[in-house]
């Protein structure tokens, strides 16, 4: 149950990186309703990530957190704000998602 409370955690750290995204982008009021969202989930991403830590490894789990993050992010990135897609990219996003179930894999 705590590595899907792990994955919801790194979901509202993708979504905080997105309201960020999305604030750079606004102005006004808007901006603000981005900031505020951006507050909500990371407060929530935190909150879940502090319950999974409980009976997961910390290194393992932070590991885990920020790598559902980057890789969220940078897909984020290329599907909404239009970044560019290149080879390289797509093949480290790649080696990182390897990596992160590797280490679902090892942890106890």
């Amino acid at each position: 149950m705590n590595w899907i409370i792990l994955i919801v955690a790194g979901l509202f750290e993708v979504a905080f990186a997105f309201c960020l995204g999305k604030a750079k982008e606004s102005t006004g009021a808007d901006m603000y309703f981005w900031y505020a969202g951006f507050l909500v989930t990371l407060i929530i991403s935190m909150g879940l990530l502090i319950k999974a830590t409980q009976t997961l490894p910390i290194g393992t789990a932070y590991a885990v957190w920020t790598g559902i993050g980057a890789v969220g992010t940078v897909l984020v990135g290329i599907f909404v704000f239009k970044e560019p897609t290149t080879f390289l990219r797509l093949l480290f996003l790649t080696t990182l998602v390897i990596s992160l179930v590797g280490l679902k894999i090892v942890s106890h």
